[in-house]
């Protein structure tokens, strides 16, 4: 015979306040908890910096290939003389710019929604993004993070202020007691292991 257990009332691990419900939730009844207990844990700040460099890196390959796609019916005579001009140089640097940041746009966001709050980086680092409503993350939800806040927030937060807005977004994990950054406190999200 099983002795009947008392619900868990304990905050879950890595919470010192009542976890939100998509990041630990409510208490489980113990017939329910399975090995892992069933709950979330929170990532660390090494992980998260894993992640986001991964992420960088395919964003920056799938930049040249889109930038290679578009550009290499055109460039044909480009390398046929040495008469390059500046104006060619600029407009190649443009749609360099402009094929990275369709790609740095779209890709977060897109895989994100497909997998529940996953990018490629952090599968391979094995963490994820909640919401801190427990609903699914879906496109609206990762452009809101990823573009809206990360991305032109922060951005141009750190544009003026010689980007002290982005170092403190990036290291704002390494003390905040649920190791959130401060996009994840605008969004209300929390990054936990996979």
């Amino acid at each position: 015979m099983s002795e009947e257990r008392p619900p868990r009332t304990e905050p879950s691990p890595g919470y010192t306040t009542v976890p939100p419900p998509g990041a630990g939730g409510p208490p489980l009844a113990p017939e329910s908890m399975g090995p892992v207990a069933d709950r979330h844990v929170l990532s660390g700040w090494w992980p998260r910096v894993g992640a986001q460099l991964i992420d960088w890196l395919i964003v920056g390959i799938g930049g040249v290939a889109l930038l290679v796609a578009l550009t290499a019916p055109f460039s044909i005579g480009f390398f046929a003389n040495d008469d390059v001009g500046v104006v060619s140089l600029i407009v190649g640097f443009t749609i360099a710019l402009v094929c990275v940041s369709i790609v740095a746009l779209l890709y977060a966001p897109a895989m994100m929604a497909r997998t529940n709050g996953q990018t490629l980086g952090r599968m391979a680092v094995g963490i994820r993004v909640v919401r801190a409503n427990g609903k699914p993350v879906d496109f609206g939800y990762a452009m809101l993070r990823e573009v809206a806040v990360k991305t032109l927030l922060f951005g141009i937060a750190g544009g003026l202020t010689g980007g002290l807005a982005q170092l403190a977004d990036y290291l704002w994990p390494l003390w905040d007691e649920e190791n959130r950054a401060l996009h994840d406190m605008i969004v209300d999200s929390r990054v936990v292991r996979a």
